[in-house]
């Protein structure tokens, strides 16, 4: 594992998978759920550079949440307002109830629902810019960034001609 929260064999598993495929090669964004909410735990990466562009505070849905426990739960299944884990490609952005979004397509068994539960990725006001003890916010099974952090993110996607790799796991 890298000190940053990456761990190497999940950066090796995304650079094996965009290989000869329509998605961007330079860049892709992972999600650490093992790492807790309050903290840095999402991280926009160039997998040329092996180099952390971005992290950010990234929420998980309230449905994950286990009572009286650090581990998280995860479903593919609309209602759940459990976050999934898995690849995704980030597709176009769009103006919401939420300003900026982008929607995501699951490509994993475990988040192939992803489109019809409306699972985006977009900002939320009560995701902190920065890291604390606190646990941030709950989301309803969407990855929330703060305001600031998806302007950051929304410059890397925005540039790429070609979709971005979204990777969330545990």
């Amino acid at each position: 594992m890298n000190s940053l929260g990456v761990p190497r064999s999940k950066i090796s598993e995304i650079k094996n998978y965009i290989k000869g495929k329509e998605y961007n090669q330079e860049l892709a964004v992972f999600i650490n759920f093992r790492i807790p909410s309050g903290k840095y735990r999402y991280f926009v990466y160039n997998l040329q550079k092996n180099t952390i562009v971005q992290q950010a505070v990234v929420s998980h849905g309230s449905g994950s949440v286990v009572p009286k426990s650090d581990v998280l739960k995860f479903s593919n299944v609309e209602g759940s307002y459990q976050s999934s884990f898995g690849k995704y490609a980030i597709g176009e952005s769009y103006v919401g109830k939420f300003g900026k979004a982008y929607r995501l397509k699951g490509l994993d068994s475990t988040n192939s629902n992803a489109m019809q539960r409306a699972i985006v990725l977009h900002s939320y006001g009560c995701i902190p810019d920065i890291e604390s003890q606190a646990p941030a916010c709950l989301s309803l099974g969407c990855p929330m960034l703060s305001v600031n952090a998806l302007k950051e993110t929304a410059k890397y996607i925005d540039q790429s001609t070609k979709p971005v790799i979204l990777y969330a796991f545990y």
